[in-house]
């Protein structure tokens, strides 16, 4: 009966939350003209040419997943690049693992992603870890875990607990957000005990909001949440024009990107009133062909570029779903994008590094086969 209460607590305020944020919009003229003025420019459908976006002017490196070929067996690797597509190190090198889904930590010295071990459906497990930028000092998380994120200061892991004990590639197959210390080695869960198949998490610069898409959940389906940090609040951004998956903040927190459908990427203003989370001024900055698909974007660290997946509409964008043809690429706030990466090896899951690297130094650190193996 208290569970059951909690649940009925958490939907009134929600419910009492979205019914104020509609009427804000119905009195508010000037948010539905900012909200229905992202497709007065149509952005481009096919990858701008590179001399439209100055590479040489972005100083940051990124990782990504990829389905490669490691010591003649084809596996997911997790891959750092430059902008130009140069000075490819691979962090991993594991030909009997399979690494994804990247997430850099604020100070650009730790990677958080997970790790599917086993090769068969009875004895898989994706399990979340997290090492050195360098690809060294493999430590894990937790087994049976899935897409983390990090905290703003770098010390505590977010992720999302498998729903299921036996091994399933759905990406929403979750059952509670859990907090991960660093230092203490403490699990905390969330405050909200029933945040059951969400996916994509990431959490706000300012530390009081994640942001995740929930999909087959009893109160909402296929939404873009804001979720308090610290507290029960579950909020529906749809009331704000919010729709479609994999939401991402910008590194100031100003800002929010997400993908409305499997061709368009979007930006949007976040902001926090008393009655909960704003997002206005939203524009769409890239749409593909619908024989395409973008998925994946995140926001550059100096908040002036994002970067995404791009491929064939046949492609598989959940973690370890193989999309070959896959690429990463690069745009800049006005809709111009470029590709980076050209091999195709199923590029996915882009995630910036958030400091400057030197190339050299990071080539001697990784030199030879990383022996860290999880």
């Amino acid at each position: 009966m208290k569970n059951q209460s909690n649940i009925r607590a958490v939907q009134l305020k929600t419910a009492l939350n979205t019914a104020l944020l509609l009427s804000i919009i119905v009195l508010n003229p000037t948010t539905v003209s900012a909200q229905t003025s992202r497709r007065n420019s149509p952005p481009r459908k096919i990858p701008s040419p590179s001399s439209e976006i100055d590479l040489s002017n972005i100083p940051f490196k990124f990782v990504y997943e990829s389905y490669r070929n490691t010591e003649g067996k084809e596996n997911w690797e997790i891959i750092m690049n430059d902008v130009n597509d140069s000075n490819q190190v691979n962090l991993t090198k594991t030909p009997d693992l399979d690494e994804m889904y990247p997430h850099v930590s604020p100070d650009g010295t730790k990677i958080c992603f997970v790790v599917d071990e086993g090769t068969t459906r009875r004895n898989k497990v994706r399990s979340v870890y997290y090492m050195n930028i360098d690809g060294t000092g493999k430590v894990e998380v937790a087994r049976n875990a899935r897409q983390p994120c990090w905290s703003p200061d770098g010390k505590k892991i977010a992720f999302l607990r498998g729903e299921y004990e036996t091994y399933n590639q759905s990406e929403y197959a979750t059952a509670g957000l859990i907090v991960y210390d660093l230092e203490t080695r403490t699990y905390q869960p969330h405050p909200n005990q029933f945040l059951n198949h969400i996916y994509a998490i990431c959490w706000s610069p300012d530390g009081n909001w994640f942001l995740g898409v929930v999909k087959g959940n009893s109160e909402y389906s296929d939404a873009i949440l804001a979720i308090e940090a610290n507290g029960p609040g579950v909020f529906n951004l749809e009331v704000w024009g919010v729709k479609g998956c994999r939401p991402d903040f910008s590194k100031d927190g100003r800002h929010i990107t997400w993908g409305e459908t499997d061709w368009d990427l979007c930006v949007g203003d976040f902001n926090v009133n008393p009655q909960g989370p704003i997002v206005t001024n939203i524009r769409k900055i890239v749409n593909c062909a619908q024989n395409s698909k973008v998925y994946h974007v995140d926001f550059s660290p100096d908040n002036r570029f994002i970067i995404f997946s791009y491929g064939s509409s046949r492609g598989g964008q959940q973690v370890g779903g193989q999309a070959k043809g896959w690429d990463i690429c690069i745009s800049d706030l006005s809709g111009k994008w470029y590709k980076i990466t050209k091999d195709g090896l199923h590029n996915k899951e882009p995630d910036w590094v958030s400091v400057v690297m030197q190339s050299d130094k990071l080539k001697s650190e990784t030199k030879g086969e990383n022996k860290n193996k999880p």
